[in-house]
């Protein structure tokens, strides 16, 4: 009897453990409903950062943003709320908060500031701010008034904003664009956009079942090549996928990968959207992970809002021995 007892406790302790193991990895990674997540590792507190999108409210009308934590991309905390865009904290914006983007940058004397980048209503068009802080979980203070207003190509919104230091110039640049990609060069203060630098970047061709462009580039570099993401089709659509292109240049000419497409929907496992990304090299090694999200299964249908009823997934992203991404599976 005590023999069995003790099979059946060990058997029992294995079944917990494999089960918190399981939660602890599964996806979705973050409580709730969420969007649009850009990833960031601190070298300063040595965790992992996600900023997102507050998802589920009708016609995507959240106004704040949290930052989750993580010590190993398994565990997250919720870091609470780092920017109210509806509040006094960003005086010019009206609300509709979307697409964060987060860089840490060492400063001369050794120590680091954030830039959360964001766009917000501001009344009649959607555009582009900037907040700063000293620590990753903020708080953060607004710039003040956005950094980009204008459309250069005359239409389209300010939306879906990226950031990326080039490895080799050291150089800051920035993303944006809906129906079109646009970037420009960043002054040292982070805050000014190089008006004379800004160029129209939009990968042209494709359809919806292949590559068109639509919105949320995302930029990183590796082994002598600049690669460029985007995703295709709408964001409460089935089909919004992840697509990606290639350039010697963090500024274009991009050129379409000959297989772009790297990260679809899984109807079969009842994944739904997969898009809108960002990109994770852990430090110190050649092992990177996507960053995107998916629909809620339970929302899926048009009525229910599958564009605002979002979650956040996290899956590995390798590459083959020339460099071509190789098409991710998104998992459970």
């Amino acid at each position: 009897m005590k023999k069995l007892f003790i099979t059946a406790v060990a058997a029992l302790s294995l079944s917990m453990a494999t089960a918190q193991e399981s939660a602890k990895t599964s996806n979705p990674i973050l409580p709730e409903f969420h969007a649009d997540p850009e990833i960031l590792y601190s070298k300063m507190t040595g965790k992992y950062y996600i900023y997102s999108t507050t998802d589920g409210y009708e016609r995507w009308g959240g106004w704040t943003f949290n930052v989750f934590s993580s010590p190993d991309l398994k565990r997250w905390t919720d870091e609470g709320q780092v920017l109210d865009v509806k509040s006094e904290q960003v005086k010019w914006a009206m609300g509709n908060a979307w697409a964060p983007a987060a860089i840490e940058v060492r400063q001369k004397d050794g120590t680091y500031k954030y830039y959360l980048y964001f766009s917000a209503n501001a009344g009649k068009r959607k555009e582009i701010g900037v907040a700063v802080s000293d620590s990753p979980t903020g708080p953060f203070v607004d710039f003040g008034q956005p950094i980009i207003s204008d459309s250069p190509v005359g239409w389209g919104q300010q939306i879906d904003v990226d950031v990326f230091q080039d490895p080799k110039s050291k150089k800051y640049y920035i993303y944006w664009g809906n129906a079109y990609m646009a970037g420009a060069e960043l002054e040292n203060d982070m805050t000014t956009v190089k008006k004379e630098t800004i160029k129209v970047m939009t990968p042209e061709g494709g359809t919806l079942q292949t590559w068109k462009y639509r919105e949320a580039p995302y930029v990183f570099y590796r082994k002598g090549k600049y690669y460029f993401l985007w995703s295709v089709d709408d964001t409460g659509s089935p089909n919004y996928h992840v697509c990606y292109g290639t350039s010697s240049s963090p500024l274009g000419p991009i050129k379409v990968a000959d297989d772009p497409i790297i990260l679809k929907q899984d109807p079969g496992q009842q994944i739904y959207g997969t898009a809108h990304n960002s990109v994770l090299k852990v430090p110190g090694k050649d092992k990177w992970y996507i960053v995107y999200h998916r629909i809620n299964k339970d929302y899926i249908d048009r009525a229910k809002g599958p564009g605002y009823h979002r979650e956040v997934c996290i899956d590995r992203m390798t590459f083959d021995k020339k460099g071509n991404i190789v098409k991710v599976k998104p998992t459970l």
